[in-house]
């Protein structure tokens, strides 16, 4: 991309756009009480209307990632977008448990799509050794809009769904006129999911993907045990709303910051402190007994999962220039991870915490953190700092699905 305005205005619509997304994801959490009131659900099934947004994300990851490396990031982000509106306001007008999880689910594929798009773009045209601060602003985006989702959901509490959530579509088509305008300069790639499988199984792409499960499996089970166990101490939508907005500010503030210590001190640095954060606050999440400290728990993990995103992510990606991956497959993994990170977290830990109580499933969180943190102090041989870069030879077996 000729010059740094125009990457300047590609990281504002990419931002945009993630910021959107990730404001619909978010909308979830001051909503589920009363969902769960409405329509008689269990923490299983608040669970699993949790994790239709992911499980979408999930089972698009791949064809999103595909979609970008041949059609161009440009398209994947608009059909994102577009799927986005039409869903939202479903979303908005559907009464059912099944019709929600369809709408939500539906959002997870757009999301897929639009993530693949605008991170393979914004990847794509920034150099190296700025990627972690790019991506960082780009997570900062995203985290916004987790930090409006939660006031939107409680302002739909109040107001009702269905003329909020229209109003708030025509926002995804605006983006969509928008990106349209943007140049884009690069060339469609005929590599596909052969490729992709033979990239996961080294070890610095097999790290960085776990590295990004890990946060989202955490982040995936506070935002069902969260909003509930509030709700249990006597949080109402409002508070829920207030408390993850604040825990998103947080993370939203800090994101750039991580990005950029990153491209200087090397990726491991703040997993590390990550790492350490999380596995403290994760064990605390039970000890509580109000919803101001509870609340305060709840950000305080947020903070420290903040910790995780844009080097992983930036990880990813290096593996992918490394080996001459096109960037839109190392967007498909970053959504693989994530989605199945919140799936587990959201539906499996929801379904643990109805069997056995919360402290279970936040204690095995925190005890993968603990592993992790051995595992990355052997990081150099761990990571695959030697491996070779894929040859001629594996390009040449890996370039068609």
């Amino acid at each position: 991309m000729e010059g740094g305005s125009e990457l300047r205005r590609l990281v504002r619509i990419v931002g945009a756009v993630v910021f959107l997304d990730t404001m619909f994801y978010a909308v979830i959490a001051p909503l589920l009480p009363e969902l769960s009131h409405q329509l008689h659900l269990s923490k299983l099934s608040a669970g699993l209307l949790t994790a239709s947004y992911p499980l979408g994300t999930l089972l698009a990851s791949l064809p999103g990632g595909v979609l970008a490396v041949r059609a161009g990031p440009r398209f994947a982000l608009c059909t994102g977008l577009a799927l986005l509106g039409c869903s939202t306001i479903a979303f908005g007008f559907l009464r059912t448990a099944v019709g929600l999880d369809a709408a939500r689910f539906v959002e997870g594929v757009g999301g897929a799509c639009s993530w693949s798009g605008g991170i393979a773009w914004l990847v794509a045209e920034t150099p190296a050794e700025r990627r972690g601060a790019m991506i960082g602003r780009a997570i900062a985006a995203a985290v916004g809009g987790s930090l409006f989702g939660p006031a939107i959901g409680a302002l739909a509490s109040a107001t009702g769904r269905p003329a909020l959530f229209c109003a708030l579509a025509v926002a995804a088509g605006v983006l969509i006129v928008v990106t349209r305008r943007l140049p884009y300069r690069g060339a469609p790639s005929d590599q596909g999911l052969a490729m992709l499988a033979r990239m996961v199984r080294k070890p610095s792409v097999a790290a960085g993907m776990w590295l990004m499960v890990l946060p989202a499996l955490a982040s995936g089970m506070i935002n069902v045990l969260g909003p509930l166990r509030l709700h249990q101490f006597g949080a109402g939508a409002g508070a829920i709303g207030a408390v993850f907005l604040c825990a998103a500010a947080v993370e939203a503030a800090i994101s750039p910051a991580i990005g950029s210590l990153s491209d200087r001190r090397g990726r491991i640095v703040p997993l590390r402190a990550g790492l350490v954060a999380a596995t403290v606050t994760l064990l605390c999440f039970t000890a509580p007994r109000t919803a101001v400290v509870t609340g305060i728990v709840i950000v305080a993990i947020a903070c420290s999962l903040s910790g995780f995103w844009a080097p992983a992510m930036a990880m990813l990606s290096d593996a992918a220039e490394t080996h001459r991956i096109d960037q839109g497959l190392a967007a498909a993994l970053i959504n693989l991870t994530w989605a199945g990170g919140q799936i587990i977290g959201s539906g499996g830990g929801g379904a643990i915490a109805k069997a056995t109580g919360d402290l279970v499933p936040t204690a095995i969180a925190a005890g993968l953190c603990v592993l992790t943190l051995a595992a990355v102090t052997r990081a150099p041989r761990w990571l695959g700092a030697a491996e070779p870069a894929l040859g001629s030879t594996d390009l040449a077996h890996g370039e068609k699905i």
